[in-house]
């Protein structure tokens, strides 16, 4: 583990390079560029706000203001699609850049970190542009932001464990994309993001334990609605789910780094 962490900091100017490269690249034959970075989650914003919270006039419950069910999805949103976007892209990453790895001796590690460098830096601008829209509706949410550092810290390590499980296994057996695709969308719904878990059967709400995202998600609406978070207890189960993959997914690369490299 240690060669595996002087090797990333070796690479740390290929790693940046390639972090702004790919920003660069992303927009570089659009006509607004970068512009679209804000464009699109500004407009998700007010679509949600204006919908909820004027034209179907939803209620969040325990909540007085008006935009209280907006700041409830919006956030859940965000943070379930910094999750999807770690995921998705690090279940393909390997297959991706298949060329590259044949024909280039590098840290094959600094791919799922080029990755994760990426995400932050768009959730990092919704983010901020979120943050706005809570200061324009008079729902800053005060001193429980803080709360933010450990949470990203804890989905980080989930998503990025995850995705490298699923980088790994996705060399090795092509159907595992596929099938991860059609998991993805039921454990959106699974997850209270649209709706308040307080709806749901006791019963329902015993086996959210098992949703490693449901008490992330949870505390980040928490936090944001200006709650704070009242269960830090529940964030183990995450901590120790991001842990343990991140473990396995190291594992699983350092076994098999050679092979993969053949199989691609």
């Amino acid at each position: 583990m240690g060669s595996t962490l002087q090797s990333l900091w070796n690479y740390r100017g290929f790693i940046f390079g390639s972090v702004k490269r790919e920003f660069e690249t992303k927009y570089q034959n659009s006509v607004l560029g970068a512009a679209w970075t804000i464009v699109n989650p500004m407009a998700m914003i007010m679509v949600y706000t204006i919908i909820f919270s004027q034209v179907m006039k939803a209620r969040l419950p325990g909540a007085e203001t008006q935009f209280a069910y907006s700041i409830y999805l919006c956030a859940g949103l965000l943070t379930w699609g910094l999750f999807t976007e770690i995921v998705t892209r690090g279940q393909n990453i390997f297959i991706e850049n298949a060329n590259f790895l044949k024909k280039i001796s590098f840290p094959r590690l600094t791919l799922p970190v080029i990755l994760v460098f990426n995400a932050c830096i768009n959730f990092a601008i919704i983010l901020s542009l979120f943050l706005i829209f809570l200061i324009l509706s008079n729902n800053w949410p005060g001193w429980s932001l803080l709360y933010l550092v450990p949470l990203l810290v804890i989905q980080l390590l989930l998503a990025s464990g995850l995705g490298m499980v699923l980088g790994v296994l996705n060399v090795f057996f092509r159907d595992v994309g596929q099938f991860f695709g059609i998991f993805l969308q039921l454990w959106f719904w699974l997850t209270p993001i649209v709706y308040p878990s307080d709806i749901l059967p006791q019963a329902a709400r015993n086996w959210m334990v098992l949703n490693p995202m449901f008490p992330l998600i949870r505390a980040y609406q928490s936090v944001f609605i200006g709650q704070g978070i009242a269960d830090w207890s529940s964030l183990c189960i995450p901590l120790a789910a991001g842990t343990v993959l991140c473990a396995l997914g190291w594992r699983m690369f350092h076994n098999h780094s050679g092979e993969m490299v053949d199989e691609l």
